[in-house]
């Protein structure tokens, strides 16, 4: 089972990375869980032909009780994705990231991995403040690797760098590493010499590139994933052999 976590500053792609990676693990025959780490709820929302999931924190408040069924909680989206939505607390009240530590010990009470079995479960995470819950994944051994998505913004980087120092500070621990960076652009100047030198001054690699793509956009106004949409475009190969990379990665520590 590969373990990975998708970080990332606010708005900068991650569900969309996330999703369409977890629809080409699908394509190349995986059997995935997506766990959306994020309040909005919506990392899922494109493998579920755009329907909202009920997220896990609202469904506890709603029926002022614990789920008692995998069932409850989940839905299987393209490919059999089994998606999973932490959701967060009232807006105002509460803290997200505990929505996230709660969401995980339900889980693992549920016994999540050992009724779907998954061969991939990704976790899509906020990335602006790596604390507390929001570090769950790298913190408590959930993921073995992480992704960083950036583009060749300022602040895209600055959250990026964040992270990786996060996720350094783990590392003697013998939790998660970096994998590497996906530049998913946003065509700003000099965007991936910008990315490069991040990547090489923090030792990582570029591992995907992303375009922009109004192809991604025009599959997700209809509630779907590039990779659902077309996978024979140029873009949707792009998220394909990231998964590939994954994969062999993970055959070669094996």
């Amino acid at each position: 089972m590969i373990k990975i976590a998708i970080y990332g500053k606010g708005g900068i792609g991650k569900s969309t990375v996330t999703g369409n990676l977890a629809a080409a693990f699908a394509v190349l025959g995986k059997k995935v869980i997506q766990i959306g780490c994020d309040p909005k709820a919506d990392s899922t929302i494109n493998l579920l032909g755009g329907e909202p999931l009920e997220p896990v924190m609202n469904f506890m408040r709603e029926k002022d009780r614990d789920p008692e069924s995998l069932e409850e909680i989940a839905k299987e989206g393209f490919g059999g994705v089994v998606c999973i939505e932490t959701g967060g607390p009232t807006p105002g009240l509460g803290c997200a990231g505990r929505g996230i530590i709660a969401t995980f010990a339900l889980l693992e009470d549920l016994k999540l991995f050992e009724t779907v079995k998954p061969d991939v479960v990704l976790y899509d995470v906020l990335g602006d403040v790596v604390c507390g819950g929001f570090a769950a994944p790298i913190r408590e051994g959930y993921a073995e690797k992480v992704l960083i998505v950036t583009s060749g913004e300022k602040m895209a980087l600055y959250a990026a760098n964040n992270i990786n120092t996060a996720v350094k500070n783990f590392e003697d621990r013998g939790y998660a590493s970096v994998f590497g960076v996906v530049l998913n652009r946003r065509n700003v100047e000099g965007e991936y010499e910008k990315v490069r030198a991040f990547a090489d001054s923090a030792g990582i690699e570029i591992v995907a590139d992303i375009p922009r793509s109004d192809d991604i956009i025009r599959f997700e106004d209809m509630g779907r994933t590039v990779v659902e949409g077309d996978r024979t475009l140029p873009v949707a190969e792009k998220f394909l052999d990231l998964a590939r990379r994954l994969l062999e990665s993970e055959e070669a520590h094996d």
